[in-house]
């Protein structure tokens, strides 16, 4: 089961109560040190890193392989768990109404094969940025984990 009928079957259930969701985003860096972006579909034109809700079933690390994966065309190994987000400062309401609270993991990794393929459904374009030149709209949350990774990690 994909996670939005999964997550519509909850809804019915429960309603506009908050649920918890958990997913994954991944930095990915390539041999320049620059970072994978996506420019998204939803919210419209903003930029944030590759990942997703997780399916049932699934653990973060997987998650975070297919999430990467289906967005970019991109396989990735050797993930590197660098910290999970949750709490009170990661409440949301969806554009429906819908209120979430999310549990991020952030994964990084250099390891990866493959083409970079965009998912019109998912991005407009897909783009390597260096850290000190992200795009001025980015995901609030997503740009937070991309300093704490550079704060945390020497490179």
């Amino acid at each position: 089961m994909n996670v939005l009928d999964y997550i519509k079957q909850l809804r019915k259930l429960i309603g506009k109560m908050p649920v918890i969701l958990v997913g994954s985003v991944v930095i990915l860096l390539d041999d320049k040190k620059r970072i994978l972006l996506q420019q998204r579909t939803h919210p419209h034109g903003v930029w944030g890193l590759p990942g997703g809700l997780m399916e049932p079933g699934e653990s973060t690390e997987e998650t975070a392989i297919r999430e990467v994966y289906e967005e970019t065309g991109l396989t990735v190994s050797s993930l590197n768990l660098i910290q999970v987000y949750s709490g009170e400062q990661y409440f949301t309401v969806a554009a429906n109404g819908d209120p979430f609270y999310s549990v991020t993991a952030v994964y990084n990794t250099t390891s990866y094969s493959g083409t970079i393929k965009i998912n019109e459904e998912e991005a407009l374009d897909l783009a390597f940025f260096a850290k000190d030149n992200l795009p001025e709209e980015m995901i609030g949350s997503h740009l937070q984990f991309i300093k704490d990774f550079f704060s945390f990690t020497p490179i």
